[in-house]
């Protein structure tokens, strides 16, 4: 998994862009069933739009903002980036 700016070019900021392997993007898909209560025991076969999935990605709003490794991400850009969990 990666977490980096996003390329948005808006006078908000670029956002932030959080890419995935295809195995990554299986595992979530996997923990939200688990998360519905939906349990599979066995092998299975993660599809997307009806093919496996090769990679992910999910972009944050420059108004949001993604916790990862203990810092926070702002999506409105570098000014406000890489701040401690703590100091909001």
């Amino acid at each position: 998994m990666k977490v980096k700016f996003g390329p948005g070019k808006t006078e908000h900021g670029p956002g932030i862009l959080i890419e995935l392997t295809g195995d990554e993007v299986a595992i979530a898909i996997d923990a939200y069933l688990v998360a519905q209560r939906v349990h599979i025991v066995g092998s299975r076969a993660v599809r997307v739009n009806g093919e496996l999935c090769e990679r992910g990605r999910v972009y944050v709003d420059p108004d949001g903002y993604v916790y990862h490794d203990g810092i926070k991400y702002s999506g409105s850009g570098r000014d406000f980036a890489r701040s401690p969990v703590n100091n909001d």
